[in-house]
Formats: structure tokens, sequence, C-alpha cells
């Protein structure tokens, strides 16, 4: 892996004032790795992924904002999963580092997914201790460095930062989601961790550019973001930390990952939607 890229952040091109926006796509890598050792069919392999998320916010930086974008695919990492968050039943002999499991762990998609989504396996085999410490080192480690760094600086420059964490989602629950399987989901869903991570002002300006474009929107239900917005949401201090939850049926033929003819006009939405956020971030007031 001495020549994997694990990490793609992308800046404000020269002559663009910088916001204090950043996004990040950790879902959407499609790098596989030569050492991932799957043993699933690979056309089942990418239903992990947030296919084509990094593109959908690919204007973004000419917008002002910083955008980070993860290359490897989450099945074999998932970098919105804290390094403690480990399935041991996926290692062969003791594992030496913390562990503290979280309800993905047991649904087997943790830190190193061990099943997909319809609760099919992805090994024949048990990982070793060593290549789950090298996927840490060279895919979970550079990935939040690069977004702390991308974070902390816009916050220096302007004392305000928002982070904008995007993904996407199916068109229904699936086997191994918390809710029930066959419910089908709304166009977005914002997640805030129930306003912890976001301020109310911000999460009612993102819910109502959605609803302003047709699209339907629901704010922590079924997703409330996880550990990135856990970890850069912080609204009393104006660090803004929000996911965004884009439901796959507007872009893509979910058996195929191919994008639709819906594609290009999704994208231009997001555009419009993502200014209206480099506005708000470079000239909201200060949060109480």
């Amino acid at each position: 892996m001495n020549d994997f890229v694990a990490v793609r952040v992308i800046r404000p091109p020269v002559g663009v004032m910088p916001v204090p926006l950043v996004l990040d796509s950790p879902h959407s890598g499609r790098c596989y790795p030569a050492d991932f050792g799957y043993a699933c069919d690979f056309t089942h392999l990418r239903k992990a992924e947030d296919t084509d998320v990094d593109d959908l916010f690919g204007d973004a930086p000419s917008l002002g904002a910083t955008l980070v974008c993860a290359e490897f695919p989450r099945s074999y990492l998932d970098p919105n999963r804290r390094v403690e968050d480990v399935d041991e039943s996926l290692i062969d002999g003791r594992w030496p580092h913390p562990v503290d499991h979280s309800p993905k762990t047991l649904s087997g998609i943790g830190l190193v997914w061990r099943v997909l989504d319809d609760k099919s396996p992805i090994y024949r085999r048990k990982l070793s201790v060593a290549e789950v410490e090298r996927r840490i080192s060279h895919c979970h480690a550079p990935y939040w460095e690069a977004v702390t760094e991308a974070v902390d600086a816009a916050y220096e420059r302007a004392r305000r930062v928002v982070h904008l964490n995007c993904h996407s989602m199916p068109a229904e629950a699936g086997p191994v989601s918390w809710v029930k399987q066959g419910t089908r989901f709304a166009d977005i869903v914002l997640g805030d961790r129930d306003g912890s991570t976001c301020s109310p002002a911000l999460t009612t300006l993102i819910a109502d550019a959605f609803r302003s474009e047709g699209l339907s929107v629901a704010i922590n239900d079924p997703y409330k973001g996880v550990e990135l917005v856990k970890r850069f949401g912080r609204p009393q201090d104006d660090r803004h930390s929000i996911q965004i939850e884009i439901n796959r049926r507007l872009y893509m033929n979910e058996a195929t990952r191919e994008r639709t003819s819906d594609y290009p006009a999704l994208k231009s939405l997001l555009t419009r939607v993502t200014a209206r956020l480099a506005v708000f971030a470079a000239s909201a007031p200060t949060a109480g």
C-alpha cells in the first residue's frame, strides 16, 4: 500500500475566496486496495459505496469550500467509525488495542465490515491483527487528519465553521438497518444528533433549501449522524456539523451503480444548496 493515496483534498481554486465551509465524503471511495482479500461478488460489494457523492458535491470548491474525499471503500474500512469499534470476531488472534463496540459492530458493519447490507459475508477468512492495524494507519488516520485540518483551518480564519458530512442512502431499509426492512426513506435526511452538533437555524436553513427545490426532507429520522459529526459539531462554539443523506433513487440505479438521467439535475440542485450554505458560513453571526 506504499503508493496508495487514501484521501483527496480539493481546496478552492486560485482566485476564489475561501469560506468556512468544509464538506467530506467518507464513503464514496472506489479504489479497492490489492490486499482487501474479499470473497464476495464484486458487484455486490460495491453496494456498500456512497457512489458518486464526491462528484455530486464536486462544485463546492468553486464556491470557496474545501472538499475531503476518501479514496478507499468503506467496506475495507469505515472512516465514520471510531478506531475502537472493532469486530473482534473478524480478527485472527487477540486484538491488542482498546475495544468499544457500537450497535453498528453488532450488525457487522463496524470499523471493518464483516457483512454486506443483506447480511452476506464479505470474507471467507479472518483478518490478521497486522492488516487491520495497517488499514487504520493508512486509511482511518489520514482521513481524520485531513478533515480535522480542513475544519480547524477554516475555523481559525473565520472563528466559525460549517461542516457537511455527505452520504447517500438506499431507497429503503435493508436487513441490517435498525428500522423495519422495506421502510422507504425521504429524499434527504439531515442528521444533527438531535440538535447537538448543529445550530437549529442552520439545520432549518438546509432543510428549507432542499424543500424549496421540491425534495422531501426528514431530520434525524432514521439517520442522526455518527462519529464525524460527533467529533466536529460544537454549535455553542460556532462549529456546526451536520450529516446529509441523499436518497440513491434520485440519481442512480442501485443495482448497477450507474447514473440515471436525473444525475445532472441533482448535481446542479446540490450546487445551489451548497451555494446557500457558503453564504451562511461566510456571514452568519456567532451562534449562542
